[in-house]
């Protein structure tokens, strides 16, 4: 019988840092605005590059902008306007996980983006 270990460094170990990319992917969602859950009648989304976004802990809390780059791999989005600077002078993008925004609108030129939204209010009108 394989024993799992219930020591957070090794939970963590487990889920964040050695997890594939397709766990990762599903950890890259941020909660909706106000305004936005009742329009789409969703709690929660994936973020993607375009949206604008509004972060709301952390150290840039209150700045708001469109999302420029998602990294899969560390799940961390980068936003226009949150930027610090690095020990030789250039500024970079300031790395924020998904869970600290709240997604403020979103990116529909994406003709899929629409069809992964209709699909899912479609399964909240099912089971709710």
């Amino acid at each position: 019988m394989k024993s799992v270990s219930s020591q957070p460094r090794r939970v963590r170990k487990r889920m964040i840092h050695n997890a594939p990319l397709n766990v990762k992917a599903l950890q890259l969602v941020a909660p909706l605005s106000e305004e936005l859950r009742k329009e789409h009648n969703l709690k929660r989304l994936r973020v993607r590059k375009g949206d604008t976004v509004l972060v709301v802990r952390g150290s840039f809390r209150g700045h708001e902008g469109r999302v420029v780059k998602v990294d899969v791999k560390k799940v961390r989005i980068y936003i226009e306007g949150v930027t610090k600077v690095r020990s030789d002078g250039k500024e970079v993008f300031a790395p924020i996980h998904p869970s600290k925004v709240v997604i403020t609108k979103l990116d529909l030129s994406d003709n899929r983006r629409a069809q992964i939204l209709e699909r899912k209010r479609m399964k909240v009108r099912v089971s709710g």
